[in-house]
């Protein structure tokens, strides 16, 4: 399963569906995100059926990157029965973010 681009509606019924979804909120313009996007690419496959894993375009939605207080990118944001479980900011290894699904799984 590919990374799901969220637009604002997309999220909140993704988030409010109940299951674990792991969210990068990115911009195009990021180096550190640019870096990271072959990773979540690769969690978005591996945990496909497990977890939902999108991602967030803060320019585009900006009031999404507002309401979790997003202030710096790459922010990698953990959702489960509708509500943040755990956040991650800055770029880190595969298995950082692993850690975090497979926990909560």
């Amino acid at each position: 399963m590919a990374v799901i681009h969220f637009s604002e509606e997309g999220f909140d019924k993704a988030v409010s569906a109940g299951g674990l979804v792991m969210v990068d909120f990115w911009a195009s313009w990021c180096g550190p995100c640019r870096m990271l996007a072959p990773v979540i690419d690769a969690l978005a496959e591996k945990y496909e059926g497990k977890a939902i894993v999108g991602k967030v375009d803060v320019d585009a939605e900006s009031a999404l990157a507002r309401r979790f207080g997003v202030m710096s990118i790459p922010t990698v944001i953990f959702f489960q029965n509708g509500a943040e479980v755990e956040r991650k900011v800055g770029v880190m290894p595969q298995q950082a973010y692993a850690d975090v699904l497979d926990a909560r799984l």
